[in-house]
C-alpha cells in the first residue's frame, strides 16, 4: 500500500535498516510501579519485524516501526518479559515486486527470533508465512487484511491485529450506497489484498441494492491506465471504488483527464491509498472523495508514537503494530516462557475472556501479581479478541472525506463484528 511518491518515501525511511534494539531501564534508576530494570540476556524474548522500508508500501513503515518500538520500550521499562529485556530486530519487507521479504525471514530465523511482526502487505506475508510455519515461529501482522488468511492451510502460527477486508468491504459498500450511488465501477490491483477487498465490496454493494457495472483487476506495476479509464467511462458508472496502492498518483490524474474526476462521479478510496495528497495533487483535486481504513481513533497513542518518531505525519497501523508486539509479550508472560509454541498457545487467551485491561502496562500489572490471571487485552487499535484462526473478531473502520486542500478528515467510526 503506498500513498506517496517513492522519492518522498525514501526520505521518510532513511536510517531504518536491519538492526536490533534493546530499550532497557537504567540499571541505576528506581524501579517504577510496574516493574524494574530488565536484564539483558540471550534467554530473553526476541522479536523480529518484516515491515516496509522500501517499495510501494514504504509509507506504512514509519508508524509501524514506531508502534513496535514504543511497545518494546514500554515492555522493558516495566521489567521486560520474565525479567529479561526484549530485543527487536528490524528487517525490510519491500513489496510484492521484490524478493526482499523471504531473505528477511531467513535472517530473522538465523537470529533465533520467537515472533515476527509483519508484513504490512497481504501479498508480502504470503511470501514467507510458510517458512515461519515450518520453523514454528509466531507471526502477527498489524496490517494484513486479505480474507485468504482465515482459511490458510499453514496458518497455525499466524495472527493479525488488523481486520479481514470482509468488514472494510461492508462499510465501504454501505457508504457508497448511502451516498445515493447505484452503478459502481471497481478498479483494483492484482494481489491478495486488491482482489480480496474488491470481492468484498462487490458482494456488499450487490446485497445493498447497487449494481457493480465494472470490476477491473489491473497490473500493479502499470503506470498507464487509458484502458481502465475508457472502461469506466463506457460502463455508465456513477461512482468508482479505487483499490490501489501508489498507482493512484497515475490513475487519479488519468481518470480526471478522461472526464471522470472526483467531482464528476463519486470516488471512494481505501486503506491502501487514503493519505495526505496536499503536496501531490493540485488544490481541489480530491475534494469530496471519500474513503475508509481500519482502525479506531488514534488520538490516545499519537503523542506516544511521536515520542518515538517525531517526524511521523501518518499513524496508519501504528496502533496495530503496538498491539501486536504487546500481545506477543503478554502471551509469553502468561505462559511463563518465550518459546514460540507457548506464545502461540496463549495469544487467544490473553486477548479475550478475562479482566479487561488497556495496553501493555495495565495488563502486565495484572500478570505481575499472578501470571495465571485471566486478562482481556484491549488495544489502542480497538478491542482485540483473536478467533481460533488468528483473526480479530470485531473491529472499527473509519470513514473519511477529502477537503479542498487534498487532506482528509474523519466523518465517523463504525464498529462491527466479523462473522
Amino acid at each position: 500500500m503506498a500513498r506517496f511518491p517513492r522519492a518522498m518515501l525514501a526520505v521518510a525511511t532513511v536510517g531504518i535498516t536491519a538492526f536490533s534494539l534493546v530499550a532497557c531501564s537504567d540499571d541505576g534508576g528506581d524501579d517504577d510501579a510496574s516493574g524494574g530494570a530488565c536484564t539483558e540476556s540471550d534467554d530473553g524474548l526476541k522479536v523480529g519485524t518484516i515491515l516496509p522500508q522500501t517499495g510501494s508500501l514504504a509509507f506504512l513503515g514509519p508508524p509501524e516501526f514506531a508502534g513496535v518500538d514504543l511497545a518494546i520500550e514500554e515492555i522493558n521499562e516495566a521489567g521486560g518479559v520474565l525479567d529479561n529485556c526484549v530485543e527487536v530486530f528490524h528487517e525490510d519487507s519491500g513489496d510484492t515486486s521484490t524478493d526482499i521479504a523471504s531473505p528477511a525471514a531467513d535472517a530473522l530465523i538465523a537470529q533465533g527470533v520467537h515472533a515476527v511482526i509483519g508484513a504490512a502487505s497481504s501479498g508480502v506475508s504470503f511470501q514467507f508465512i510458510d517458512k515461519l510455519y515450518e520453523e514454528g515461529i509466531v507471526q502477527v501482522s498489524p496490517a494484513n487484511t486479505s480474507p485468504d488468511f482465515t482459511t490458510y492451510e499453514r496458518g497455525d502460527y499466524y495472527f493479525r491485529t488488523a481486520p479481514s477486508d470482509i468488514l472494510q468491504g461492508r462499510v465501504l459498500a454501505d457508504t457508497v450506497i448511502a451516498d445515493g450511488h447505484e452503478k459502481i465501477a471497481i478498479l483494483a490491483l492484482q494481489d491478495a489484498y486488491g482482489t480480496g477487498l474488491a470481492d468484498a465490496v462487490e458482494q456488499n454493494i450487490t446485497e445493498f441494492g447497487g449494481e457493480v457495472v465494472l470490476k477491473t483487476i489491473y497490473d500493479p506495476t502499470a503506470t498507464e491506465f487509458s484502458a481502465e479509464v475508457s472502461a469506466v467511462a463506457e460502463s455508465g458508472a456513477d461512482a468508482v471504488v479505487l483499490i490501489t496502492f501508489n498507482e493512484i498518483v497515475n490513475l487519479g490524474p488519468a481518470l480526471a483527464e478522461g472526464g471522470l474526476s472526483a467531482q464528476d462521479l463519486g470516488w471512494y478510496l481505501v486503506d491502501g491509498n487514503l493519505a495526505d495528497y496536499s503536496e501531490t495533487f493540485p488544490a481541489g483535486f480530491l475534494d469530496g472523495a471519500k474513503g475508509t481504513f481500519p482502525g479506531a481513533d488514534t488520538a490516545g497513542i499519537q503523542d506516544r508514537l511521536l515520542g518515538v518518531n517525531p517526524d511521523l505525519t501518518d499513524f496508519t497501523y501504528g496502533p496495530e503494530s503496538y498491539d501486536a508486539t504487546s500481545l506477543v509479550a503478554l502471551a509469553a508472560i502468561a505462559g511463563d516462557s518465550v518459546d514460540s509454541e507457548t506464545i502461540k498457545d496463549n495469544l487467544v487467551d490473553v486477548s479475550g475472556g478475562g479482566t479487561k485491561c488497556t495496553g501493555f502496562t495495565e495488563c502486565y500489572d495484572l500478570l505481575a501479581e499472578d501470571n495465571t490471571a485471566d486478562i482481556d487485552y484491549e488495544g489502542y487499535s480497538g478491542p482485540i479478541e483473536f478467533s481460533p484462526e488468528g483473526d480479530v473478531t470485531a473491529a472499527t473502520i473509519g470513514v473519511y472525506q477529502y477537503l479542498p486542500d487534498n487532506t482528509y478528515e474523519n466523518l465517523e467510526y463504525r464498529f462491527g463484528e466479523l462473522s
